[in-house]
């Protein structure tokens, strides 16, 4: 078997390349992925050479090679000998794998896919569909409440889809693409607007009559979540669930934050419990696991926001338009085939 990855080798540049075959540990599975999805936001930050990745990192210059593709589905090939719950032959989806044909991973980043009815095309999409859960979960969301979401990128999609599954009332999608907006009003969004309309704060408080309770700001941009701020109720909850990495932008926190009580909520994906879920506060495998029951009782329906389809080959060309495009489609990639 011969192992292939797409790397991004320097800025602006990816790469399908050979790698080693990997060797696992005890606690490890070896699995073939079938399926492996691009996360925009992510993975465009870390081509173009972005140095605020890492939460824990203070470094100002880009370090290459890089890697993306940390949502994926696949088969299960081998499993290390302190594996108990996953077995060889086993379609899985995984957290935290790569863009690559055979991958070595802890079993805790591998949740076996139970319902034959979900494809690996719908199963690779399952850990970046965490994240927008984990962010709605934190604003402790109550059925009928208005909520928001700020960009319709992947995760905001999602988003719309799984405020829709949660029981939020009206649901209001925001984003500067017309088409995007159409696709959200699909999706499950009940109201579609432009965020750099003068009357956006206006359309928003009266379409949810009198202001959003729940706001999930999927852009990672200051002036976003500023404009989001415009458009709460008292006592809203903002989660943060982009990736506000430059942060060069302000706040009037006395009017917008302090004085209407709104919270504002940390959602990255690693502020989250690793061993124990409690409410508002659940773990990467049960908020893995809720994604996958969802999809097979047709309540979550993510096959429908799948794009493009592209042989990892064709990364190169892939690449290049999600670096130059600021409407870059869902898109995966189809590894079936390449030994």
């Amino acid at each position: 078997m011969k192992n292939r990855q797409i790397v991004f080798t320097k800025v602006n540049t990816a790469e399908l390349l050979p790698c080693e075959m990997p060797v696992i540990g005890d606690h490890d599975v070896l699995v073939r992925i079938e399926v492996s999805t691009i996360s925009s936001g992510t993975e465009r930050a870390n081509i173009t050479g972005e140095v605020n990745i890492d939460v824990n990192s203070r470094s100002a210059v880009p370090m290459f090679p890089r890697y993306g593709g940390y949502s994926s589905a696949g088969v299960v090939l081998q499993v290390g000998k302190k594996v108990e719950n996953l077995h060889e032959g086993d379609r899985v989806a995984l957290s935290w794998s790569r863009h690559c044909r055979y991958i070595g991973i802890k079993a805790s980043n591998v949740y076996k896919i139970e319902d034959s009815r979900i494809t690996f095309q719908e199963a690779a999409l399952t850990h970046i569909a965490i994240f927008p859960l984990a962010a709605i979960r934190k604003c402790r969301l109550e059925i009928g409440e208005p909520a928001m979401v700020m960009g319709l990128g992947i995760l905001g999609m999602i988003a719309v889809k799984e405020l829709r599954a949660a029981g939020a009332c009206p649901i209001i999608a925001a984003d500067t693409v017309e088409e995007k907006r159409k696709a959200a009003l699909m999706h499950g969004a009940d109201y579609a607007f432009d965020p750099m309309d003068e009357s956006f704060p206006k359309k928003v408080i009266e379409a949810s009559c009198g202001g959003i309770k729940v706001a999930i700001e999927a852009t990672g941009l200051g002036t976003a979540l500023n404009t989001a701020l415009d458009c709460m109720a008292r006592f809203g909850r903002v989660a943060l669930l982009g990736c506000t990495r430059n942060s060069d932008f302000t706040v009037d926190y006395y009017r917008k934050v302090h004085g209407p009580g709104i919270s504002l909520i940390g959602a990255h994906s690693f502020a989250r419990p690793e061993h124990e879920s409690s409410p508002g506060m659940w773990t990467q495998r049960d908020d893995a696991m809720t994604v996958l029951r969802l999809a097979a009782a047709g309540r979550l329906n993510l096959l429908d926001l799948i794009e493009e389809t592209h042989k990892p080959k064709e990364a190169p060309e892939v690449y290049k338009r999600l670096v130059e495009s600021k409407a870059f489609p869902v898109t995966q990639f189809d590894w079936s085939g390449m030994e």
